[in-house]
This record gives structure tokens, sequence and C-alpha cells, in this order.
């Protein structure tokens, strides 16, 4: 296997395993503000895997001396943001009352649905997509509404 499936592979266990672990997070903290608290250490998380791994990796390859554009940094800042905030909303919605099997699903078949759709605006495809391509989307709606309409209770 090419070396960038295993790092989606990774992603996909590790985005699959956090709703259900930040769940779990919030029972063991307990107490009334517990989902929040829960997030509190998912941003601990990021500090140190998405700060100081990259900074060590950097210091690696000694490509520390100059920093990137400023569009190219904003723009990922902006990644960022859209990240955090989006984490922020699986726990504005467990706090609100979704489960940990109902939203992961909406989520993870949405997510990619308009990830696609927003790429496809910024670089305009030169041809028409095939059918198959709107099929795709409809499955992956489909999907989500099975996983949902057939979860175990």
């Amino acid at each position: 296997m090419k070396a960038w499936l295993w790092f989606v592979v990774m992603t996909i266990f590790c985005w699959g395993a956090y709703v259900p672990a930040i769940h779990q997070g919030q029972v063991a903290i307990g107490g009334k503000s517990r989902a929040l608290w829960a997030f509190l250490f998912v941003g601990v998380a990021y500090v140190v895997v998405a700060v100081l791994g990259p900074l060590a990796l950097l210091a690696q390859r000694g490509d520390l001396s100059a920093l990137p554009s400023a569009k190219g940094m904003s723009v990922s800042a902006l990644a960022g943001a859209l990240g955090a905030v989006g984490a922020f909303g699986v726990i504005l919605a467990l706090m609100a009352g979704g489960k940990a099997t109902t939203v992961p699903p909406l989520v993870f078949a949405g997510a990619p649905i308009v990830a696609t759709g927003i790429a496809m605006l910024l670089k305009r495809p030169t041809t028409m997509p095939s059918p198959l391509f709107y099929v795709g989307i409809i499955l992956a709606a489909a999907g989500a509404a099975m996983v949902l309409r057939f979860k175990p209770s």
C-alpha cells in the first residue's frame, strides 16, 4: 500500500474514534460542564500534537529559518479554526442531546460532501463530473441515513 494511504487509514480510525472517545471522556469527567472540560483537554492535545509535532519535524529538517507566506499562514489558520469550530460543534451537538451513535454518521457522511463541493468551487473542474459522481453523493447521504435508521440500540 502506498504511504499516503496508510495516513488516510490512520485518519479514518482517529476521526472515527473521536466522537465515541470524547463522549466517554465527558461521561468520565461528569458534572454540569463535563463537555466543556472534555473539549478543553482536546485543545491541550491539539497543542501537543499540532504544535509541538510539526515544530519538531521542522527542526529536524532544518526548515525553521523562514516563515511561509502571509497568505499561506492565514489560510492555514482559517483551516485550523474551521477544524476547531467543527470539533466544538460536535461537543455542542452532544451537549444538546445528540448521541455518540447519531452524531458521527451525520458529520462523517456530510463533511466529505461539503469538502468535495468546496474543493470544486476553489478549483473548478474542466469537465462536468460523471453522473456517477452525483450517485456517489446520494449514496453517501443514503448510507448515513441507513446507519442512523438501523444502528444498534
